[in-house]
């Protein structure tokens, strides 16, 4: 079992900034992903960005140019930037190496307008 431990989160102003922290712990391998996820009331999770082992990156449309993820070992950053009202949701750290997928509790990001 892996272990996900999120920080960071809260209210912030359109056109502001935040950062998410998740650290894994546990039986975590060497070869993994580990991303971000989030889910916006009436809305199915969506995935927001993903980064390798290697250090490879993938990042949703919607985020692009704005967000960026970061890792050291096992811990993930979101750095995100040019926050918008639609990035309010619960967002949610995600741990995948093959056939393990473990999730953390979710934190809540709100933009207001």
């Amino acid at each position: 079992q892996v272990q996900l431990v999120e920080s960071g989160g809260g209210l912030v102003q359109a056109g502001g900034s935040l950062r998410l922290s998740c650290a894994a712990s546990g039986s975590t391998l060497s070869t993994n992903i580990m991303g971000w996820y989030r889910q916006a009331p009436g809305r199915q999770r969506e995935l927001v960005a993903i980064i390798s082992s290697g250090g490879t990156t993938s990042y949703a449309d919607s985020v692009k140019g704005r967000f960026t993820i970061s890792r050291d070992k096992n811990t993930v950053y979101l750095q995100m930037n040019s926050l918008k009202p639609e990035d309010t949701a619960v967002y949610y750290c995600n741990y995948y190496a093959h056939p393990l997928r473990s999730w953390g509790q979710g934190t809540q990001v709100t933009v207001s307008p």
